[in-house]
């Protein structure tokens, strides 16, 4: 049965979230709270744990995985960033925004897109997740928490652990979270791509409101 961390959505208690870190160093797959909705996370380097994360979502390999950064400079070290690109992910970050870059060697080879050698990645502006982050000590692989089959994400800790309570290891309950993904800016591309309009307003990015046909 995943554990249940219940903690204060503006001042988490930071004992819980050490211990919620600790279950991610060991191999577990967590369901936090972001800016956008309920996401799926587990340690970048754990093999066994991002294949798992991969089946509570059954996605496959093609699709992009998130890496959650605390900051525009730790997300420098997971993906190449010319000058363009870098005043993009300054507008958006952080915020309810994932892009698609191209990944360094940082980022092992299974989780980034097998053809295209890309990776999405955030900077979350959620109290408890840059938290979280801070004490895990390094970025999270993660995705969306949009249940197989369905085409919104969970929003409710407890639905949540009542529903993958066997899948998962721990869940950090925040409250509820806006219900809605983040958009999804591909800047691998140019001109850059819109290719899930969510709740960031590309505008602020200085993009058209319209996803791409191909998205």
């Amino acid at each position: 049965m995943s554990q249940l961390f219940e903690v204060h959505p503006e001042n988490p208690q930071p004992r819980l979230l050490k211990q919620a870190a600790q279950i991610l160093h060991a191999g577990g797959v967590a369901a936090i709270p972001t800016d956008s909705s309920y996401a799926l996370v587990c340690h970048l380097d754990d093999k066994a744990a991002a294949e798992h994360l991969r089946r509570v979502r059954q996605v496959d390999e093609k699709h992009h995985l998130t890496l959650l950064c605390r900051d525009l400079s730790e997300l420098a070290s997971y993906a190449r960033v010319d000058n363009r690109q870098y005043r993009i992910l300054k507008l958006g970050t952080p915020g309810p925004f994932t892009f698609i870059l191209e990944a360094t060697k940082e980022v092992p080879r299974r989780v980034s897109h097998p053809s295209r050698r890309t990776i999405g990645l955030r900077v979350p502006a959620h109290h408890v997740t840059q938290q979280l982050l801070e004490i895990f000590g390094a970025p999270l692989l993660a995705t969306t928490l949009i249940p197989p089959g369905e085409t919104r994400p969970l929003n409710d800790a407890h639905e949540i652990r009542a529903r993958l309570q066997k899948a998962l290891q721990a869940v950090v309950d925040a409250g509820a979270c806006p219900a809605e993904p983040t958009t999804v800016i591909d800047l691998s591309v140019e001109p850059p791509l819109v290719a899930r309009l969510g709740r960031g307003d590309p505008a602020r990015l200085g993009l058209a409101a319209l996803p791409s046909p191909a998205a």
